[in-house]
C-alpha cells in the first residue's frame, strides 16, 4: 500500500480513487459499495486499488476524515466580514458556514452518520471533529466572558459542547433527515439561540470581535 505516492501520476491515481469512492459511497451506501464499483468509477485497474488502500473501509475512513475537516474549516466564512464585527455577527457567519458546508456534503454525510453507528474508527473520526470544534468554541466563549459580554456563570466547555452539538444535530436533521427549514431562517434562529444561551446583547456598542 502506498498512502502517499511520490510520483505525480501516483498522486493523481490516488486522488481519482478517493473521488470515485466518495461518488460510489454516496450512490450505493457503504455496505453495498464494492471495490470493483470504485475502480470502475475511477477508470483504473482493479489491482491498482490495493496499491493505495488496504480495504474499502480504509478508503471510507479517509473520505470521512476529509469531509469532517471541511465541515470545521470555516472556509465559507465571508472574507469581507469586518474586522470589528461583533460576536453575534461572527456567530451568525460561523453558523452559516457550517450549514453551507454540511449541505454541500449532505449525501456523503448521510453515509458517514450511518456507518459511525457501528464502526468504531469512523466514530472516532467524528469525535475528533467534535473535540476540535468544541475546543475552538470554548476558547471563543472564554474571550467573551473575559470581555464581560457573556455570562460568566456559564461553564465554557459545557456550553461549547452543547451549542456546537446543537448546530451539528440541526444540520443532520435538515440535510440528512426529513426536517425542512429555510437556510436564512435556520441561521438566524441558531444564532439567536447561541446569543441567548451565552447572554450576549444584540446592542452594537456592546459587541466585540471574538477573534
Amino acid at each position: 500500500m502506498d498512502p502517499e505516492p511520490r510520483s505525480a501520476k501516483g498522486r493523481r491515481t490516488r486522488a481519482r480513487l478517493v473521488a470515485a469512492g466518495k461518488a460510489v459511497f454516496e450512490r450505493e451506501g457503504f455496505r453495498q459499495a464494492r471495490i470493483t464499483d470504485i475502480t470502475a468509477e475511477a477508470k483504473v485497474a482493479h489491482g491498482s486499488f490495493y496499491h493505495y488502500f488496504d480495504s474499502k473501509e480504509s478508503l471510507f475512513r479517509e473520505i470521512a476524515e476529509e469531509v469532517e475537516v471541511r465541515l470545521v474549516s470555516m472556509d465559507d466564512i465571508p472574507e469581507d466580514l469586518p474586522e470589528n464585527a461583533g460576536p453575534i455577527d461572527r456567530i451568525r457567519a460561523a453558523n452559516r458556514a457550517y450549514l453551507t458546508a454540511y449541505r454541500k456534503e449532505a449525501r456523503i454525510m448521510r453515509v458517514i452518520e450511518e456507518v459511525s453507528r457501528y464502526n468504531d474508527e469512523v466514530r472516532r473520526v467524528r469525535s475528533k471533529r467534535d473535540d476540535y470544534l468544541a475546543a475552538r468554541l470554548e476558547s471563543a466563549i472564554k474571550r467573551l466572558q473575559a470581555a464581560g459580554l457573556a455570562d460568566e456563570r456559564i461553564d465554557e466547555r459545557c456550553a461549547a459542547m452543547a451549542l456546537g452539538g446543537m448546530v451539528a444535530k440541526f444540520a443532520e436533521m435538515v440535510f440528512v433527515g426529513d426536517a425542512r427549514y429555510d437556510m436564512n431562517a435556520a441561521v438566524e434562529q441558531l444564532t439567536l439561540l447561541w446569543a441567548n444561551a451565552l447572554g450576549l446583547s444584540p446592542t452594537p456598542d456592546r459587541e466585540l470581535a471574538a477573534g
